[in-house]
């Protein structure tokens, strides 16, 4: 038999060994409860730090602000549509088109038809040779003296050529009515012209290319049976 000293001390010893065991498991479930927690510093209920759940990450369970970027999309600028001015005067080349004179009378004689228009001799003198300006300004000159007015639109058809003396081209046109000057007080035109009316250009070449030399006789030029687009 064992000694009862010996067996007292056996049962003292085996429960200092179960309390020891029991420490060790208290020590241990605290240690996997405070590392499942995130350590002594706890987030309180919210969101683990670092999660994130389409925000930007918030301590202490603040709530998350969602920022949305807005990306200006350019537009095109807003233009309005210029209407184009409508011409004063039509220029018909008719068979003559392929002439160089022709086809000076075709670019200049806008410009010669807008002094008329504006009874601008000085458009003349800076546009043409000092011969043109002679030939046409006094008529220009009267018109606005009298109160004379022009109602374009007009219109010029050619209807023949002619070579002359020094490279000069005679270029043969039929003008409308309305490139004559109108009277507002007689109501009336200076010139009556219902089939229109002859005109001859002499024209010649210079560095600028062809242009009006002088306002030529008009010979037999027949009107007649010319149509006018304006």
């Amino acid at each position: 038999m064992r000694d009862p000293g010996s067996l007292g001390r056996s049962a003292r010893g085996a429960r200092a060994r179960r309390r020891g065991v029991q420490a060790s498991a208290v020590v241990v479930a605290a240690a996997i409860l405070l590392t499942a927690c995130g350590g002594p510093e706890q987030n309180k209920g919210g969101l683990p730090v670092g999660v994130d759940d389409g925000g930007s990450a918030s301590p202490s369970g603040a709530p998350t602000a969602t920022t949305s970027a807005t990306t200006a999309v350019p537009t095109e600028p807003t233009t309005t549509a210029v209407p184009r001015r409508a011409a004063q005067v039509t220029v018909v080349p008719g068979n003559f088109g392929d002439n160089p004179a022709v086809q000076g009378l075709v670019k200049n004689y806008p410009v010669y038809f807008s002094a008329l228009v504006a009874r601008d001799s000085n458009i003349i003198k800076d546009s043409f040779p000092a011969f043109f300006y002679a030939d046409t300004s006094l008529g220009i000159n009267e018109a606005k003296a009298n109160g004379w007015v022009m109602k374009p639109p007009g219109s010029v058809v050619v209807v023949g050529i002619q070579q002359q003396p020094y490279g000069v081209t005679r270029v043969k046109t039929c003008r409308s009515q309305s490139t004559q000057y109108w009277n507002p007080k007689a109501k009336a035109w200076t010139l009556v012209t219902p089939k229109g009316s002859p005109q001859a250009l002499d024209m010649i070449e210079t560095g600028l290319g062809w242009t009006m030399y002088r306002v030529a006789p008009t010979g037999k030029i027949n009107c007649s049976r010319v149509r006018y687009p304006a």
